[in-house]
């Protein structure tokens, strides 16, 4: 049985402004109707698959498992990593976690953000590199390249034929090269896109770490032994993550290994690192042009337009390459030729401390979700929508009010010790520093639109007292 590890706590700034750090691309619908997260675990699920294993940030970890059980997919763990440390670390703690229930454990280690058209066909060559995967080998797998793309790293074959579907011998990694380098690389036949996808023994890639990534081994150890459990959940010690560098994989071990083979795929990739990579792999209404919600192209060649709002028309006249996305809060627009550079904008909002520049419009919950409507001096307006059988914690705010009124589903709500059932039409009204929890206990969505008042309407106005999700502070 293959193991796949999902690599899941990235944050995709590029793809801002639909990815940011509160509810990044993995989690999106980029393409089709299932988030880039779930097409990964369902790829790699069904037949000579075991169950997963989850790497991930505690921001992110009830959206990953919601989403898993939405698909049916029960995880073999979810693992929390502290903060981020690049993929190394994250990769090292699971070889560790997989060798501690199966020493001789063949893993998969995958991105959770990337596309693949043809699922069947990767399957295929997975199944095609176990053999040396089993013999000691470190696959890594290599997209056959249709263009001369410059927002990716190659890998270079070694000389000499292999049998069709087999591993290749791999010379060297390449790092992003320049437009004139990446023509002759896509030309030459013995270049492939590196897709940072591998394929290993735990004790290939624990020998690996120890002779390439040997300072890394103590730290990732030791936040895996002190590793707590939360709510089914695997949280590593945040002392010792912190001693571990922040490097990649490519890095810190593959670049210096001399056991590696690259696995050439061609059903179809892309890791959807920009806006571009998007446009090229949403179908498109033709002339190059891509299309997505409430959009419309007039006269447009080689160009996407993506409207997130259903409330949001967006309408594109007369556009060549150029790159246009409309969330409810944010709107990009960009050359198509500049898409690499949107990071960019990131870090302007940043500067100014625009909350555009990581909150994403609608805040997830593991009880639901809720978005702002209305914002002004001393009020604010939500709609909160809360899942059947969910509960807010029991809470109190310092600096506000609260005015509930129930549109849709029953709610039942508990104010100081009176509990009562609110139901559609209804309202109650909570005063400031009143403590009170809401629950949803019907088998729909229960929506209701909150109306605060008050001099300070921020976030961490919340004194939690009982939480059935033990979220620590700041979560």
């Amino acid at each position: 049985m293959i193991t796949p590890v999902l690599l899941a706590g990235g944050s995709g700034t590029r793809l801002w402004p639909l990815s940011r750090r509160s509810y990044p691309k993995q989690f999106s619908e980029l393409a089709g109707t299932r988030s880039l997260f779930q097409a990964t675990a369902e790829r790699l699920s069904g037949e000579g698959f075991a169950a997963p294993v989850v790497l991930t940030q505690a921001a992110f970890r009830f959206i990953a498992a919601e989403q898993l059980s939405a698909l049916g997919v029960d995880p073999a763990a979810v693992i929390l990593e502290p903060g981020p440390r690049n993929t190394a670390p994250a990769i090292l703690a699971a070889a560790l976690w997989c060798a501690q229930t199966s020493p001789d454990a063949l893993m998969l280690v995958a991105p959770s953000d990337h596309l693949i058209a043809d699922a069947q066909a990767f399957r295929d060559a997975v199944v095609a590199a176990v053999p040396a995967a089993r013999a000691g080998k470190i696959v890594t797998f290599g997209i056959a390249p249709d263009r001369a793309e410059t927002g990716y790293g190659y890998l270079e074959l070694g000389e000499g034929d292999t049998a069709d579907g087999a591993p290749r011998a791999l010379k060297a990694f390449i790092e992003k090269p320049g437009p004139e380098a990446a023509a002759r690389m896509a030309q030459s036949g013995r270049h492939l896109w590196n897709a940072g996808i591998f394929l290993f023994t735990a004790p290939t890639i624990r020998a690996a770490f120890e002779a390439h990534a040997g300072a890394l081994l103590d730290p990732v150890s030791a936040a895996l032994a002190k590793a707590r459990q939360d709510l089914g959940f695997l949280r590593l010690d945040p002392e010792a993550w912190s001693r571990a560098e922040d490097v990649s994989i490519d890095y810190a071990v593959m670049e210096k290994a001399r056991n590696l083979v690259a696995m050439p795929f061609s059903g179809g990739w892309s890791d959807l690192g920009d806006w571009e990579g998007v446009r090229r792999s949403v179908p498109g209404t033709g002339d190059g042009v891509a299309l997505s919600g409430p959009a419309t192209a007039i006269e447009c060649r080689d160009s996407l337009l993506r409207s997130e709002d259903p409330r949001l028309e967006l309408v594109g006249l007369g556009l060549e390459g150029i790159i246009a996305v409309a969330m409810p809060d944010a709107v990009l627009v960009a050359d198509k030729s500049r898409a690499q550079e949107v990071r960019r904008a990131v870090s302007a909002l940043r500067a100014r401390n625009a909350a555009q520049a990581t909150d994403f419009p609608r805040d997830h919950r593991p009880w639901g979700w809720f978005e702002r409507l209305a914002l002004g001096e001393r009020f604010q307006v939500k709609r909160i929508v809360v899942k059947p059988g969910a509960a807010l914690s029991l809470q109190s705010h310092h600096h506000r009010a609260e005015h509930w009124i129930v549109v849709q589903g029953t709610a039942q709500v508990t104010i100081g010790e009176a509990t009562r059932l609110v139901t559609e039409n209804e309202s109650v009204y909570i005063p400031i520093g009143a403590r009170h929890r809401m629950e949803n206990p019907g088998k729909l969505p229960m929506v209701l639109i909150e109306v605060q008042t008050g001099g300070y309407l921020g976030e961490d106005d919340i004194t939690r007292y009982e939480d059935v999700y033990l979220r620590e502070a700041g979560e």
